[in-house]
């Protein structure tokens, strides 16, 4: 198999990634450090704010080539006085109870210096995902970290998922390189996509199927 980082150069992914940086205006301004090694792509320096540390990461991601992404960026608040963790966790319970698709009445947040716990209990795994993202948007944020667990109403049937999450992710991705199998309430994706693209698209199919408590993606990005 010839893989994406077989037909480019370190030299040439580490060229695109800092181009990649320097376009997207939700990375700016960064100073953000690249090397490259075998494909994979280590990023170092800092940001102002946890949202555009995650930019950042993504804008690695989306060059062709790159295999892994190690995220050593710092976030760095600016020097002016910035929230306090109370104004955050006010803005975090805020964002979740305006996003619709979110019980917020079923999860918690904590907040010190600037890092975002987040705990609680919902149905589904997108929603799981959906509250992350809602809060590594806001202003001040460090850092999160989701303890958030995934109860389903339904008992899950296994064969069922499995079918109907290789079915989805034949329309969503268009590939049959990509194998789900189903334990329990635990959904496992191997094989190998085409871009990190394909890999995030994969990995949401999975959290979004009725009664998965977990996802372990274990898929290969190559050619």
């Amino acid at each position: 198999m010839t893989t994406a980082a077989a037909v480019r150069t370190d030299e040439r992914i580490q060229r695109d990634v800092l181009d990649e940086l320097a376009w997207d205006a939700q990375a700016q301004p960064n100073e953000i450090g690249v090397t490259v090694h075998d494909g994979v792509v280590a990023l170092t320096g800092w940001v102002d704010g946890y949202a555009r540390k995650w930019a950042a990461r993504r804008c690695a991601q989306r060059v062709r080539g790159v295999r892994a992404v190690a995220d050593d960026v710092e976030v760095r608040l600016p020097g002016e006085p910035g929230r306090t963790d109370a104004e955050i966790a006010i803005a975090a319970g805020r964002a979740l109870e305006w996003d619709s698709f979110v019980p917020a009445e079923r999860l918690d947040v904590t907040v010190a210096n600037g890092w975002v716990m987040l705990r609680g209990e919902v149905e589904f795994g997108w929603q799981r995902r959906t509250a992350e993202r809602e809060l590594r948007r806001l202003r001040g944020v460090r850092g999160v970290t989701n303890l958030v667990e995934v109860r389903p109403v339904a008992r899950t049937d296994s064969e069922r998922l499995r079918r109907d999450l290789q079915r989805a992710l034949g329309r969503g991705i268009g590939t049959e390189r990509v194998t789900v199998e189903v334990d329990g309430d635990t959904v496992v994706l191997t094989g190998v996509v085409r871009s990190w693209w394909e890999r995030d698209e994969a990995e949401r199919v999975a959290w979004s199927g009725e009664g998965v408590r977990a996802v372990r993606e274990q898929l290969l990005v190559g050619g």
